[in-house]
């Protein structure tokens, strides 16, 4: 292995990630903080049930700046309707469960979140097909 090679990858990973930033749309965007806040939930999973704490610590700091200064800060409280009033409740709600899981090392909360995280994620997917003309077939439903 070269020297440099492992922080010329990270590199590379990161100019990858910037880029996919700057090029994404806000649609895209969050599709991508959901991903990164799910990632985070399972690493922290996984490292809880190896018993790296340091570990898993920093996988639930990262997974709750990624659902409050993320997702949560993205809502438009004014503009957002019930919907985002909701949001802002069930993203209290599951930073909370991450903060229990934390002190009390217990998987069971953040099994919770990843489940909350994941139903979200494919509800984001579908809002982002919904706008996109239906593939011609015979199967199609008119809205």
């Amino acid at each position: 292995m070269y020297p440099n090679s492992r922080g010329g990858a990270h590199a590379y990973a990161n100019v990858g990630l910037e880029t996919g930033v700057v090029a994404a749309s806000p649609h895209q965007l969050i599709l991508m903080l959901f991903e990164g806040a799910e990632l985070s939930v399972r690493m922290a999973i996984k490292h809880m049930n190896e018993g790296d704490l340091a570990r898993k610590s920093a996988a639930i700091t990262k997974a709750s700046s990624i659902i409050l200064d993320g997702l949560h800060a993205a809502l438009d409280l004014q503009q957002g309707g019930d919907i985002a009033l909701q949001l802002d409740e069930l993203y209290a709600y599951m930073n909370k469960r991450l903060m229990l899981a934390h002190i009390n090392n217990q998987v069971a909360p953040l099994d919770e979140v990843l489940g909350l995280l994941r139903e979200l994620h494919d509800a984001w997917k579908q809002i982002g097909t919904a706008g996109r003309p239906a593939p011609q077939s015979s199967h199609s439903i008119a809205a």
